[in-house]
């Protein structure tokens, strides 16, 4: 009987015990948890830019909860750097990392890519995205694609980029964006216009500016799909609202369509409607 009743103290006892060491990281989560973050569970909303008033309490919470949590130990990185501490960001977005975060890996690449923090190391940047893409990461898989296309330059293995953000383009509005270019270029595979508009429209639909000026681009020309300039137009001006420089210039050459040239070719004006 007496060892009947422990059994049942224990098994009582187990979900308190788990509550008082998750409540750290519930807190943490409350204020600092990332969106994009593949290890956030489902009911967890998540923050796109922790709060300045809630700075001191995520650098708090995260860190007592970090110990035991890859997560938390990401979400401290953010607060550090929400809070301007580069180099405290950066060491816990390593740790993170090393425990197999996905999410702390696309930021380090960031910051190698970017040099903010760190050294700028383009290799290095890649090889961060590219263990974030193989598990699963979206944006460690847009984020590569769009490395790899930098300056005009295709990725190192195009088809194995165009294999990556088939996947994570299922969801993530950045990875259809990339890979309808990918589709629409014939990088990496065989030039589909039809599947490449069906991406940019996704992505559109979730107002990705680079996507919607390329929906604006296909219904101009009847690219993969119909032929419509009101609908370009429409698309153009979304785009544009967004900050889309192309966007902006495709619209003031609809506006603009005519241009009149002297007889060495330069341009004299314009006629506009």
């Amino acid at each position: 009987m007496r060892t009947y009743l422990l059994a049942i103290l224990f098994t009582l006892a187990a979900p308190l015990a788990a509550h008082a060491q998750s409540a750290d990281l519930v807190l943490c989560d409350r204020v600092a948890a990332d969106p994009s973050d593949p290890d956030k569970p489902a009911d967890v909303k998540g923050v796109s830019d922790i709060a300045a008033a809630d700075v001191a309490t995520a650098i708090k919470f995260c860190k007592q909860a970090a110990s035991s949590s890859r997560r938390a130990m990401f979400a401290l990185g953010r607060a550090y750097a929400a809070n301007r501490q580069t180099n405290e960001a950066i060491a816990a977005w390593r740790k993170a990392a090393e425990k197999g975060s996905s999410a702390a890996m696309v930021e380090l690449g960031v910051a190698y890519g970017t040099g903010s923090g760190v050294a700028k190391d383009e290799a290095q940047a890649r090889r961060l995205f590219e263990k974030a893409a193989q598990s699963g990461n979206p944006r460690g898989v847009s984020n590569l694609a769009a490395l790899g296309g930098a300056g005009g330059a295709a990725p190192a293995d195009p088809a194995q980029a165009r294999a990556l953000l088939g996947k994570a383009a299922e969801t993530n509005a950045e990875a259809q964006y990339q890979l309808g270019l990918m589709l629409a270029n014939g990088n990496g595979g065989e030039k589909d216009d039809v599947a490449a508009r069906a991406l940019f429209e996704k992505a559109a639909a979730q107002n990705h500016p680079g996507a919607l000026e390329r929906m604006g681009a296909f219904a101009q020309e009847g690219r993969g799909g119909p032929k419509d300039k009101d609908a370009a137009k429409a698309y153009y001006e979304r785009a544009a609202a967004l900050g889309d420089e192309d966007a902006k210039k495709a619209l003031e050459r609809l506006r603009c369509p005519y241009a009149i040239k002297d007889k060495q070719g330069k341009l004299v004006t314009t006629l506009c409607f």
